[in-house]
């Protein structure tokens, strides 16, 4: 974290970070005494993920702090030296999905074993889907492949290329939309990774400014309907076929903006327990450390 008042926030066009653009529009990081730069990667040029496999946020990129899903911010921070592990916790009332088409057998969870399911690797997709099934079938039946972003998985699931997709909202409605069935929900769990020796009060600053613009969307959900839907209107244009047979206005009429929460520090005890399930999957190194991942705030 820089010593002045200067934060550099890598920005995710995704349904759970929509309060950071928020405060950064409204002005309450500046109120917070925070000088903001949101860094976006723009959805046209993203082939793959938003967040680059082979380049660091923190270096490469020169982010202060980042969002991304909760397992990845410990295989990130461990296996890339992408920073530290400053919080995490769920950022927004609203479920990871997993979509069938109709005429597949598979009808409830337990018929997804040995099924491949459509995911984005190296993301919240992949880790929350596998342990999600994981409730349900065999840890050796679970499947999962690489489709990329969720227009490509949606199209891969419309093609019969796979039988089962991972989708997180607005994209959940979408499937809906286009007919396909809902036969899994999990939790979505997140995680904020920080340079290396991140300072306590510029987080704490972030975060009140945070919490501020959750209050603004949590009081008054329909203010912020427009902005929220601009993540399909985005995918429209660059999946445009997806879109050919759909009721554009009743999609919009069906999604809903969830209810926010607001980051909070790092939780050693949770990030341990998922550091040692990783472990046990094989998901990162054995020798990765507790102490190395997440920082010390005081």
């Amino acid at each position: 974290m820089p010593e002045s008042d200067s934060l550099n926030l890598f920005h995710l066009p995704f349904s759970f970070v929509l309060p950071q653009r928020v405060a950064a529009e409204r002005g309450y990081f500046e109120d917070e005494g925070l000088d903001v730069d949101l860094i976006e990667r723009d959805r046209g040029s993203v082939e793959i993920k938003y967040i680059p496999a082979e380049q660091t946020l923190t270096g490469d990129y020169e982010v202060d702090l980042y969002p991304v899903c909760k397992w990845e911010s410990l295989k990130r921070t461990w296996g890339m030296g992408d920073g530290e592990v400053v919080a995490n916790g769920t950022f927004a009332d609203q479920p990871y999905t997993v979509f069938t088409r109709p005429e597949t057998p598979i009808e409830s969870p337990t018929d997804l074993a040995g099924v491949e399911v459509a995911v984005n690797r190296r993301t919240g997709q992949e880790y929350t889907a596998m342990r999600a099934l994981e409730e349900h079938v065999d840890p050796d039946e679970v499947r999962l492949v690489h489709y990329g972003m969720p227009t490509d998985r949606l199209r891969a699931l419309r093609d019969g290329e796979v039988d089962a997709v991972t989708l997180l909202d607005p994209q959940s409605a979408l499937a809906e939309q286009l007919g396909f069935e809902l036969v899994l929900e999990s939790g979505n769990h997140m995680g904020t990774g920080g340079g290396d020796g991140a300072d306590a009060e510029l987080l704490e600053a972030y975060v009140a400014a945070y919490a501020r613009a959750v209050r603004d969307i949590n009081d008054d959900p329909e203010s912020f309907r427009e902005e929220y839907l601009e993540m399909l209107e985005k995918d429209a244009r660059v999946a445009p076929d997806l879109f050919e047979d759909v009721d554009v206005d009743a999609l919009r009429e069906r999604v809903t903006v969830p209810r926010y929460d607001v980051p909070e520090l790092a939780d050693r005890e949770d990030l341990g327990a998922q550091l040692e399930w990783m472990k046990e999957r094989e998901l990162i190194d054995d020798e990765a450390e507790l102490d190395a991942i997440v920082a010390s705030l005081g």
